[in-house]
């Protein structure tokens, strides 16, 4: 294990570590279960000025499984280099909108990821933090009554039903959007509360593509589901991220739900997302 290795916990919240004294290019065995024990307990790690390449990225984020996907781009740069304009409102620029409501990924997929590893390239002046939140504490601090109402809730999960929410006619493409999550067929229903397979702890499933808990009507489950949210995403158990050039995260989401924040995007935001699958076992969905 590298001697200057150095896994120090976020100051004033529930979770998150910031590593140094390593590069995650060249881990060995030891250094790297040191690292997933850290992981597993702190559910999000910051690793400052690694510059990985793109497939250092993939190899480390392979380290937690199998992946989703191997590499994405998420960016107000068009493939041509020119920047996408936010009054255009094209269906790329949709979906950045959307990712800026907290959400946990693939929970529309019939698999929910298991993690993600971020790294960030190039970075605005203003604005482009990445925040994420803590369902473990948020589900330890809520009260008696309602942790006892939430037990046996479930609530299916749709990207189509959470861009639906922002204006996105989400059956229409320009064909900016790869269109990932926009499928057709069954909606994934998931429990409101959830055991981590690996550590146990329980924590809350929800987030902005969350709808229809069964037994409500439409708008008072849309209520609950958004109090749920409010509620959860507080201090202290939030923190956003001011990205630097080369840094890099591996987060936990099958405890931990995300969110992007607004930017100046008369300035490019180049960032590369890697999605760690999720294990049917503990990440399908309910049978409805």
């Amino acid at each position: 294990m590298a001697s200057t290795l150095s896994i120090r916990p976020l100051d004033g919240v529930t979770f998150g570590a910031v590593v140094t004294g390593l590069r995650l290019a060249e881990l060995d065995d030891e250094t790297w279960q040191a690292l997933h024990d850290a992981w597993l307990d702190r559910a999000l790690l910051i690793f400052p000025g690694q510059f990985l390449k793109r497939d250092e990225q993939i190899a480390f984020a392979r380290r937690f499984g199998p992946l989703e996907f191997e590499m994405a781009a998420i960016s107000n740069v068009k493939a041509d280099g020119t920047l996408r304009q936010e009054k255009d409102n094209d269906d790329m620029m949709k979906v950045l909108k959307g990712n800026m409501g907290w959400h946990a990924d693939s929970t529309y997929m019939p698999v929910q990821a298991k993690g993600a590893v971020f790294s960030a390239e190039v970075v605005p002046t203003i604005g482009g933090q990445t925040g994420w939140a803590d369902m473990r504490a948020a589900y330890e601090a809520l009260d008696a009554a309602t942790r006892a109402r939430i037990e046996d809730m479930s609530a299916y999960h749709s990207l189509h039903y959470s861009q639906s929410r922002l204006g996105h006619e989400t059956k229409k493409s320009d064909g900016e959007y790869s269109g990932y999550g926009l499928h057709e067929g069954p909606v994934p229903l998931r429990p409101l509360v959830k055991a981590h397979p690996e550590t146990g702890r329980r924590s809350l499933l929800i987030g902005r593509h969350a709808h229809n808990i069964p037994g409500l009507d439409r708008a008072e489950s849309e209520r609950f589901l958004d109090g749920l949210i409010d509620f959860a995403c507080q201090p202290p158990r939030v923190y956003h991220h001011d990205w630097a050039p080369g840094d890099v995260v591996v987060w936990d989401n099958r405890c931990l739900l995300h969110q992007a924040t607004p930017w100046d995007m008369t300035q490019p935001r180049v960032m590369w997302h890697s999605r760690i699958a999720g294990d049917p076992a503990s990440e399908a969905g309910l049978a409805a």
